[in-house]
């Protein structure tokens, strides 16, 4: 292949278009230094935006170390509250409309009583076997003999009844009563 030398026509022509072309360069060059001068300062921002990208996928990761420890931790509870929650569900559901009625009409001071009453409720139950079961154990007994004590009184009332001169004294008796309770 034939390289062809160029002559003084050709040089003539590329001297002509290199010095067009120089000063095309030489108009452009503020540019140039312009547009380095920004990419240098676009470049300083971008290195201080990679800084705080790198902070906060580090504080990300950290946070996401913490909330996988939290899930962690908190598994366990949440499987025993759900298999909780899942046992009581039935139970609940049913109950559901009689503890609404119950807070719906339930006042404080009906809960300050009913606590107090909870509070007292050992020594209630201590009273009840000690004292007044005996009592009622015993009543059975005292059903006969309380009936023959209330014949014998009948008995001893008619036979003061024949006494002479009571009639007299139970009149007096029933009027100083009477003027007592009025008094």
């Amino acid at each position: 292949m034939r390289l062809a030398v160029p002559g003084p026509r050709d040089l003539l022509s590329v001297l002509e278009r290199g010095a067009a072309s120089v000063e095309q360069l030489l108009a452009v060059v503020p540019r140039l230094v312009a547009l380095v001068d920004d990419a240098e300062r676009m470049l300083v921002r971008v290195g201080v935006l990679l800084d705080d990208i790198e902070q906060t996928r580090a504080r990300a990761d950290a946070v996401v170390t913490r909330t996988d420890g939290l899930v962690d931790a908190v598994t366990p509870a949440n499987d025993r509250l759900v298999a909780l929650l899942d046992s009581l569900e039935p139970s609940l559901t049913k109950l559901q409309p009689t503890l609404q009625r119950l807070a719906e009409t339930t006042d404080p001071h009906e809960v300050d009583a009913m606590v107090q009453l909870i509070d007292h409720l050992p020594r209630i139950a201590d009273k009840m076997e000690t004292d007044i079961l005996p009592i009622l154990d015993s009543l059975n007994s005292v059903a006969p003999d309380l009936h023959d004590l209330l014949d014998v009184s009948r008995e001893l009332n008619d036979m003061l009844a024949q006494v002479p001169g009571i009639s007299r004294m139970k009149k007096r008796i029933d009027r100083q009563q009477a003027e007592e309770g009025r008094g």
